[in-house]
């Protein structure tokens, strides 16, 4: 029996590519400081980014993603931008179906699956999710000790954790909350209400 309630909507359609290079002042209205904070922790050495033929800086946006996990910012997402999910879960068919599921988002996304903590924990910086969802009982290495990992890691810890599980008690819900996750669903859910908690449409 699936875990999840299909319900209709519109089909996502194709993003438009994003520009792998950023200016200062992108980069300072993602980060929300200012062009010369920016341009100070790139001649520190903090923030890596190139010079142009004409001297001026570009950042590459997976190097700014980088530093706002690693010093605990959230970049605010952008209507063109596509927000990176894992699928942590031990049952390979509820990572097939919310895949599935997610193509019918009206925001782009892009998805990952895992079938073990420990992969999940190898995908978490090789993926670089925005939202990592996460089932709480799995063999081996479980929900509770991934969300665990995710948040004490500062080059992790903005990653938002939205954990679903089908042993919705109240020590459950308490202990992944008190790991950090933002919101804990029962399985069975309905999309509607997955796509809410994440943030997504």
């Amino acid at each position: 029996m699936n875990t999840v309630a299909v319900e209709a909507l519109p089909r996502n359609i194709a993003s438009k590519k994003r520009k792998p290079y950023l200016t200062p002042n992108e980069v300072a209205e993602m980060l929300m400081v200012s062009p010369t904070t920016i341009r100070q922790w790139a001649s520190q050495g903090k923030l890596n980014s190139a010079l142009t033929p004409g001297g001026h800086r570009r950042f590459l946006r997976a190097d700014v993603e980088r530093f706002s996990r690693q010093n605990n910012l959230t970049l605010p997402l952008r209507d063109n931008d596509v927000t990176r999910i894992l699928i942590v879960d031990d049952d390979e068919e509820v990572g097939q179906l919310l895949t599935r599921l997610f193509t019918y988002s009206s925001s782009p996304v892009e998805t990952m699956t895992a079938t073990s903590g420990f992969e999940a924990g190898r995908l978490v910086h090789s993926f670089e999710p925005h939202v990592v969802l996460l089932d709480l009982m799995m063999p081996g290495v479980d929900g509770f000790e991934v969300c665990r990992d995710i948040k004490q890691n500062p080059a992790t810890r903005a990653i938002r954790v939205v954990a679903m599980t089908g042993y919705y008690e109240d020590d459950n819900v308490a202990g992944i909350l008190d790991a950090g996750a933002e919101v804990c669903l029962s399985k069975p859910f309905k999309l509607n209400a997955l796509l809410r908690a994440i943030g997504i449409d």
